[in-house]
């Protein structure tokens, strides 16, 4: 307070004011009610008050009949009575009063309330105010707070919802969908990111406002989203000729869309910019300190949410190029089989997992089906995939038993640097007799598909994981051996398509086998319908299918199948082997060509005497098909592999394998799991010769 010099005072005559002057001034009156004989005296301010003239006030309660309504009266009698009953000194209450011009008006009263030495009220003293200015104001705050709490809890949620996004159409989604713009004020949205030093726009904002040119700008363009990003500083624009002055070149192509405002966001994430963040106003008229701290902190949010997003997706893909690259690339031809195979990731989770399929020709004509589902979702566990599909692979192919190769796979995934394990079943077919011989480690049953189309579940004895079998010492596997008629179709699949969050997986199981039943016959159709289940459902874990449908009529019955073992230094097992050559080929109708079946013969027992340590063993059979073949096989304990060696001018040894290529049609080399069978084949007649 400023205080003056001392000196003479000049005091006006009506100072200090009367109370009643006071009152006046600050729109009060005064009542004083006589309780007992019920007249309650109004002054000139009071009057004033309730937009009464003094003509029209008699003194009595039922003259403010015309300004209090009766809701209104009743409601101050009770404050009033209470009051008094409960030996209150004071009250206060708001009315509505109805003006002179039909208008409603808040006012206030508060009365002290005298009473007797006995304790009885005998008189009340108290104002009357205008209340109007007072609760518009507190209307007010209370509607500014309602949009401060509205605002904040957008803001809130939208960061809730963002923690969930994954990938950055996820953020997008969040952000239109989440009606988090339309309780900011925002019409639309606008969002680019930095990639190679330029903004790859990946919102356009409202339909029909997308700019030639701006679909991938530089940060030195005359672009808000430019210059945000290069100063990393936001940007409001309060009007639409700000717009127009500021960014000439962007303003004609957006002037149509009814914008008068905009904020554009630097996002950015660990002290870098990742990107810009636009949101279009149509109504607005100015941006609050509050409204910019707001928007300010949702970009923070937002570029947390994106930094999130990119990484993830930048992970999946390293991690979904390895799983794919750890798959096969193709899927070799098999005679005489029909084969889909499908793969598919999560939708949910890490979108990455150890699920594989494999096909495997191997020696005789049979193929291997593998499928199988390493323990985990990440890129370890595709690595641990692509090394065990490539042993058990490798197994396999060496001619091994499917419990061999089952048990081998087992241990080398026990004694790999890891800690998964990892489920599996394998198949090894026969597609010309139909005999499938099938083994399980701790995977799901695989299902059966009829001619008529009718799936039933095929229940196989199974082992323990791979991995755990060989921890716990138990790397015995049981064989299941099924024929599967032409027609029938034999589906794997791991557990990621049965089994799901809540589910029993009984009921996963037969909701497989009723998609399978009324599904397509074409396996191609029928591996791309589970897939599209699989996609719509989303879920946690990954797919593999594989689909393998035995094709054709019954074979026919082959020739027949001799077989003799040779021992070394035997002359007369070789002599034997010789004679069953000979019969065979007479036997079976191959006369015309004995002479270079013999002498093929010969050479490759020979070979598997002189060059291996153990025995041989001889077998020949004919093979059913297109063209009626002969086929010669020896097999020995060696694993090393024969090779085609220049035996020179003069040379007597090293035309062995020279002259089996040239009297055969076709020869070849298979590992087998205990050493290797060298084979060659020749085209005979279709029937017999006499």
């Amino acid at each position: 307070m400023v205080e003056r010099e001392a000196g003479p005072l000049s005091l006006p005559d009506d100072w200090p004011a009367h109370p009643h002057i006071s009152l006046s001034l600050n729109r009060m009156g005064t009542f004083d009610w006589h309780l007992d004989s019920g007249l309650l005296h109004l002054d000139g301010p009071a009057l004033a008050v309730l937009d009464l003239r003094p003509d029209e006030y008699d003194g009595r309660l039922s003259s403010l009949e015309a300004r209090v309504s009766r809701s209104e009266g009743s409601r101050l009698n009770e404050v009033v009575e209470r009051a008094l009953r409960d030996g209150n000194v004071t009250y206060g209450a708001y009315l509505r009063i109805r003006r002179r011009d039909g208008n409603l008006r808040w006012t206030h009263t508060q009365g002290a309330i005298r009473r007797d030495p006995a304790g009885r009220p005998y008189r009340v003293i108290g104002i009357v105010r205008d209340a109007t200015q007072e609760l518009a104001d507190s209307a007010a705050r209370l509607e500014l707070s309602a949009v401060r709490r509205v605002r904040t809890s957008v803001v809130e949620g939208t960061a809730a919802a963002l923690a969930h996004a994954r990938t950055v159409q996820d953020v997008i989604d969040v952000l239109k969908d989440s009606h988090g713009l339309a309780h900011l004020g925002a019409s639309s949205l606008v969002m680019g990111l930095m990639e190679a030093g330029r903004i790859h726009l990946v919102a356009e904002g409202p339909e029909g406002s997308y700019v030639p040119g701006t679909r991938v700008t530089r940060t030195d363009e005359h672009y808000p989203m430019s210059e945000v990003v290069r100063t990393l500083v936001p940007r409001f624009i309060e009007s639409a000729e700000e717009f127009a002055e500021r960014y000439p070149v962007l303003w004609p192509h957006i002037s149509g869309l009814g914008i008068n405002a905009a904020a554009y966001l630097p996002l950015i994430a660990q002290a870098r910019p990742i990107g810009a963040l636009g949101l279009l106003y149509q109504e607005k008229s100015g941006f609050t300190a509050e409204d910019r701290n707001l928007l300010v902190a949702l970009g923070s949010s937002i570029a947390q949410s994106l930094q999130r997003a990119v990484l993830f997706e930048q992970e999946h893909d390293l991690a979904e190029g390895l799983q794919q690259a750890m798959l096969p690339r193709r899927i070799p031809a098999v005679p005489g089989a029909e084969i889909a195979v499908r793969y598919r990731s999560a939708r949910l989770g890490r979108d990455i997992g150890g699920d594989w399929y494999d096909v495997i020709p191997l020696p005789g004509g049979r193929v291997g089906a593998v499928i199988g589902d390493v323990q985990g979702h990440d890129t370890h566990a595709a690595a641990v995939m692509g090394q065990l599909r490539i042993v058990l692979r490798a197994y396999a192919a060496e001619g091994h038993a499917p419990a061999t190769v089952m048990a081998r796979a087992s241990v080398f995934l026990h004694e790999l640097d890891t800690d998964r394990f990892a489920t599996c079943t394998y198949a090894e077919a026969d597609l010309g007799t139909g005999v499938i011989q099938l083994v399980r480690a701790g995977h799901v049953d695989p299902l059966i598909r009829d001619t008529d189309g009718d799936c039933r579940r095929l229940p196989v004895p199974g082992g323990m994981p791979l991995g755990l079998s060989a921890a716990f010492g138990q790397l015995d596997y049981p064989v299941e051996t099924i024929e599967l008629d032409p027609g029938q179709a034999l589906l794997l699949y791991t557990d990621g398509l049965v089994e799901q969050p809540g589910a029993d997986l009984d009921d996963g199981l037969q909701l497989l086998a009723a998609l399978v039943r009324d599904g397509p016959r074409d396996l191609q159709l029928l591996a791309d319908r589970l897939c599209e289940v699989v996609d719509a459902r989303g879920g946690e874990d990954d797919v593999a299918v594989l689909l393998l449908r035995r094709g054709g009529a019954r074979a026919p019955r082959s020739g027949g199948r001799l077989q003799q073992q040779v021992a070394q230094r035997d002359p007369e097992g070789l002599r034997t082997a010789r004679h069953m050559i000979r019969a065979a080929v007479a036997a079976w109708g191959a006369r015309e060509r004995s002479d270079e079946i013999e002498l093929a013969a010969d050479e490759l027992i020979t070979n598997a005497l002189l060059h291996t340590d153990g025995g041989a063993v001889v077998t020949v059979r004919v093979l059913p098909g297109v063209e009626r073949r002969m086929r010669v096989e020896v097999e020995d304990g060696s694993s090393a592999l024969p090779h085609r060696r220049d035996a020179g001018y003069s040379g007597v040894s090293g035309r062995g394998l020279q002259l089996v290529e040239g009297l055969a049609d076709e020869w070849g080399v298979e590992s087998r799991g205990n050493g290797k069978c060298v084979w060659c084949e020749f085209i005979v007649p279709d029937r017999p010769s006499r």
